[in-house]
């Protein structure tokens, strides 16, 4: 199983956007009974044609009204909010670690495999991890996924749609 700390209890309210060539979709999980998940509250608004391209937003204004909508329909107290990312954006990568790193310890680790998988400098990139488990088939080891993407991409998009 994933593991997913925005879900624990001891989390701050977390809500999930994201924006396709169609509609805007918000999304809010908790963590339900045996590992399951519970889906709290949603929201789709549709966007008119041509509001996003090829995953780039094209309509800022028609976009940022559905996104309006969509946080009217899904109710107030929303203050924590992930936005999903065009997969033509993001560099994910599945690698293999060993068991049992510290946390800055395979923070490290990760920085130097990513060296070897992305094509920016890292200082250009937000790059992040998360330990997916007992790597299969390599006892002692771990998989651990990590993503990236370039800061300018994200500046772009940050905080431009309430």
């Amino acid at each position: 199983m994933i593991d997913l700390p925005f879900l624990r209890p001891s989390a701050r309210q977390l809500v999930g956007l994201d924006i396709s060539s169609s509609s805007v979709k918000l999304v809010e999980l908790s963590g339900g009974e045996k590992d399951a998940y519970k889906v709290e509250r949603y929201a789709v608004e549709t966007l008119p044609r041509d509001a996003v391209v090829d995953g780039n937003i094209a309509n800022l204004e028609a976009v940022s009204e559905a996104v309006k909508r969509a946080l009217r329909r899904f109710g107030g107290g929303v203050k924590n909010v992930a936005v999903a990312l065009p997969s033509s954006s993001v560099i994910t990568k599945k690698i293999i670690l060993p068991d049992g790193l510290r946390e800055t310890e395979m923070e490290f680790a990760v920085e130097a495999e990513a060296n070897q998988y992305i094509p920016f400098a890292l200082e250009e990139v937000n790059l992040d991890f998360q330990r997916i488990g007992p790597a299969p088939g390599s006892p002692g080891d771990v998989e651990v996924l990590i993503a990236a993407s370039r800061k300018s991409h994200l500046d772009r998009h940050s905080g431009r749609f309430v």
